[in-house]
């Protein structure tokens, strides 16, 4: 019976060998791999870095934990004698308190560590920056000392730029998931998020709050250019 128990996972009267459980519980893992264009685990700027390493620091915790807890269940079929000799007040203690908070305590501090370091260090001028303005259903972006509008969001590689998102009609949401944190838009309100590229390239951006029937529209391309190349595109909308 022990055995059966601990070569096979039942869910009602289903009941999977424990090698295929595995084998689809690895499943999410394996995908969070893929460098999809707007995966937040292929970060390509130090804010998305940090977030990417947050979310890592948060999954192997959890993973900790459910250890934990996987390997007490598994006692209490192996070495029942073993479980059924803790108190009841000892389990509260331990798994309540002892277990838990030291763990949720680290985990509290770095995302305290890392959020504080989720903006780019500035050395020198202010960042430059750059209007986002979002409306039912599009991006049109603006940038200093020029007339220069366009639906895709040129930023110069290698450097912060303050992103200043607005909105005209409900509330949208920027969000770069490769370069950073997603920010709302909202009508009468400025908020304002930091982005760097390290390298030059193209990035995918989304509207991440649902705004009406067109939001699946709401996609937009972020081309991050070499120094003269962006210096090319600002002055060809003096």
């Amino acid at each position: 019976m022990l055995d059966f128990i601990l070569k096979t996972v039942a869910f009602g009267h289903c009941r999977i060998p424990l090698p295929k459980f595995a084998a689809l519980a690895a499943t999410p893992l394996l995908l969070s791999g893929c460098a999809t264009p707007l995966s937040t685990l292929n970060p390509a700027g130090p804010a998305a870095a940090n977030i990417a390493l947050l979310w890592w620091v948060m999954f192997w915790g959890a993973v900790v934990l459910f250890g934990v807890v996987l390997t007490l269940l598994t006692l209490s079929f192996v070495r029942p004698d073993w479980i059924s000799a803790i108190k009841p007040r000892q389990w509260i203690i331990g798994g309540g308190l002892v277990l838990p908070v030291p763990i949720l305590i680290a985990l509290l501090v770095t995302a305290l560590i890392l959020g504080e370091s989720l903006l780019p260090r500035q050395n020198g001028a202010a960042p430059m920056r750059v209007q986002a303005h979002a409306s039912q259903w599009q991006w049109q972006f603006s940038y200093p000392g020029t007339d220069l509008l366009s639906e895709d969001l040129h930023l110069p590689a290698g450097e912060p730029v303050d992103i200043v998102v607005t909105a005209s009609d409900v509330i949208h949401a920027f969000w770069v998931p490769r370069l950073g944190g997603k920010i709302d838009a909202i009508p009468g309100h400025t908020n304002i998020i930091r982005l760097q590229a390290d390298e030059p390239g193209i990035y995918r951006g989304i509207c991440a709050e649902y705004c009406g029937e067109g939001h699946e529209r709401m996609g937009f391309v972020v081309e991050a250019h070499a120094p003269d190349a962006f210096s090319a595109i600002i002055g060809a909308g003096q």
